[in-house]
């Protein structure tokens, strides 16, 4: 009568579901070293017993604890219930069935009846209450993990597979929020109620109970070996789930790419090779728990039928009555549940600990600190005017392969209060990479960054991050509307400065979408032309009349005629703010009040276009379409 199911799905087949896409928040870039191994990819790390892992799920359950009380009471009562069952069974063969007093079955029917409608009821509250509060653990952790992503570094999105972080967002949170809401409950109460029926055993015959529970020591080794292994292939698979989920992911957001060359087959078989992996992964689950619930179940099968030959035996020598023997089967018959759900049981615990182990890896991330403001200072305080200064700054990708320089070796430029400075080197010189330390998407390893005279590491993210706009080379859209796209840079911003900003960046084309501003753009704002997505990612740097702004090559995606309205415009936009531009072409350096030259890591040249030309040899290749080539082994982005 106990509550003998597993749960609809079970630990090793729980579906790895992710969202569409997640937004990208790391910086467009210029291509790295290679691809960063996934976590997935990887060994894991030796990780804490199974117990240790869990027990940091205890902050999130804290708040519910009354409430995951009242489930396992009402469930060890509803088990406790069932233990009662056998005893009246008993009574009933030595009474009414002995003496052939069917008057006599009244009462203990009745009983019977009680305690199966006492068991319906406790299992149906312990469910029931548990569910709600259990959502919500499961929201507020996600949540959690959420908004840890948005603080961790750029650096970090850099190393982690979109697909590791997006099954830890989901499968994993499926996996912890099952085991709460079950095997969790049921390791408590199995255990409570092995541990009365072992005693009632004892009871009803000393001498049968030793023989059924003789298996109990093999399967206390068992299950030790069992665990050691099913928590390497637990953490194996849902790595392997985040990796397949990072294909699938690619594949999706790519598919444009792998249709115009036909690389469709290619990443199928990719897929397929880690759908293989994966497969292996969940056989070898399979197999370590198959062999553990076959030794699990044969063994106690096997005492149970060792004890009723005994029990027979006595019986029939009148050294036990008919009706304890009845008592005592039927009390080993319920301890069944208790002792064959151990292999379910703790697979599911070797499953949550795991995925708590993964879902804390992001959360135990160290994030990048914030210098503290001097004493007596205010953060985001802006009073030197004295624009944008570089001094002595380095820098290097924590993945540089050893013994090759740093990307930027020393860097020193001043870009004067309300001047335009265009920032012009050869493919791979690291502009991008120092258009991305002045908003602090990385840091700097070495030297200063200041901000009208303030070290832009003593301001607080968000105040820096709201004088510095950024407008990278290649936009990244998000699925909103076109409203919502262009206020991220201004959240503020009235309907006045949204259709300003939208003028500027020559995004007329707005007007004639389906719904003007209010128009969805779609994922990654694919519906968009690359020219017109790239106008949008200007008008939400613009948005917000920043003090400061930072463009990466913001027009390289528009015809010559779009080119020349967007200049005009931004002109106006330029001469207000003070403004670093990463330029390619002539025609965005002559936006510029000065241009300055980066090679070899450091600021080569700094002059007016035509001071450069007449001067600098390296300027000149530039703009003439010979850019210096990048030194072998560079690790530019």
């Amino acid at each position: 009568m106990a509550e003998n199911q597993a749960p609809d799905t079970a630990p090793d087949t729980a579906p790895d579901t992710a969202p569409d896409t997640a937004p990208d928040t790391a910086p467009d870039s210029e291509p790295g070293s290679g691809p960063h191994p996934e976590p997935g990819s990887e060994p894991p790390a030796p990780r804490r017993s199974t117990v240790r892992s869990l027990l940091r799920l205890w902050p999130y359950v804290h708040p519910i604890r009354a409430r995951l009380a009242v489930s396992v009471t009402a469930a060890m009562l509803a088990a406790l219930s069932t233990l009662l069952v056998p005893t009246v069974l008993g009574r009933i063969v030595d009474g009414p069935i002995a003496e052939r007093d069917l008057g006599g079955l009244w009462a203990p029917a009745a009983l019977l009846l009680l305690l199966g409608l006492a068991e319906a009821a406790l299992f149906f509250t312990r469910r029931v209450v548990l569910a709600r509060p259990l959502a919500g653990v499961e929201t507020a952790m996600r949540g959690d993990l959420f908004a840890k992503l948005q603080r961790l570094p750029v650096s970090f999105h850099d190393r982690w597979g979109s697909g590791q972080l997006l099954s830890r967002a989901t499968s994993d949170m499926y996996t912890m929020r099952l085991f709460l809401a079950f095997p969790l409950v049921f390791l408590i109460v199995n255990t409570v109620t092995f541990l009365v029926g072992t005693g009632l055993m004892f009871t009803q015959d000393w001498r049968l109970a030793l023989i059924v529970l003789g298996p109990a020591v093999p399967l206390l080794m068992l299950t030790r070996r069992f665990e050691a292994g099913y928590s390497g292939a637990a953490r194996r698979a849902q790595d392997q789930n985040g990796d397949l989920a990072t294909v699938v992911e690619e594949s999706v957001l790519g598919i444009r790419i792998l249709k115009a060359f036909g690389r469709h087959r290619s990443m199928a078989e990719r897929f397929r090779e880690h759908s293989r992996q994966l497969r292996r992964t969940e056989l070898r689950k399979a197999g370590l728990l198959a062999n553990l619930w076959s030794v699990i179940v044969g063994l106690p099968e096997l005492a149970l039928g060792c004890a009723l030959a005994v029990g027979v035996h006595l019986v029939a020598q009148d050294q036990m009555s008919a009706g304890t023997l009845v008592a005592f089967l039927s009390t080993a018959l319920a301890l069944r549940w208790p002792v064959e759900s151990l292999g379910w049981l703790l697979a599911y615990a070797n499953e949550a600990a795991t995925a708590t182990d993964r879902f804390f890896e992001v959360l135990d991330e160290p994030e990048a600190e914030a210098a503290e403001a001097p004493a007596g200072s205010t953060a985001g305080s802006t009073d030197a005017q004295d624009g944008i200064r570089l001094t002595g700054v380095r820098f290097r990708y924590p993945d540089a392969p050893a013994g090759t320089p740093d990307l930027l070796r020393g860097v020193d430029l001043h870009i004067r209060s309300g001047e335009t400075m265009a920032l012009v080197g050869a493919t791979g010189s690291g502009k991008t990479t120092l258009t991305a330390l002045l908003p602090r998407l990385y840091e700097a390893t070495g030297g200063s960054i200041t901000l009208d005279g303030r070290d832009i590491r003593e301001f607080d993210r968000t105040r820096l991050r709201e004088l510095v706009a950024v407008a990278f080379e290649e936009p990244t859209l998000f699925s909103a509307t076109v409203r919502e796209n262009v206020l991220m840079g201004a959240p503020g911003a009235d309907e006045e400065q949204l259709l300003t900003a939208l003028a500027t960046a020559q995004a007329g084309f707005v007007e004639k979408l389906p719904e003007g501003v209010a128009t969805e753009v779609g994922e990654q704002g694919l519906s968009l032309s690359g020219g017109q997505r790239q106008r949008l990612a200007l008008a939400r740097a613009v948005v917000g009349d920043p003090a400061f702004l930072v463009l990466d090559d913001p027009l390289s995606a528009l015809d010559v005629h779009t080119e020349a309205l967007v200049e005009r415009a931004l002109r106006q936009v330029l001469g207000a703010t003070t403004a670093l531009v990463v330029a390619h072409r002539p025609s965005t350096v002559l936006l510029a009040d000065r241009v300055a030259v980066l090679a070899d890591g450091r600021i080569e040249a700094v002059g007016t276009h035509q001071e450069l030309l007449r001067d600098s040899a390296r300027y000149r290749e530039l703009m003439s379409g010979e850019a210096a080539l990048v030194p072998e082994g560079s690790t530019a982005r």
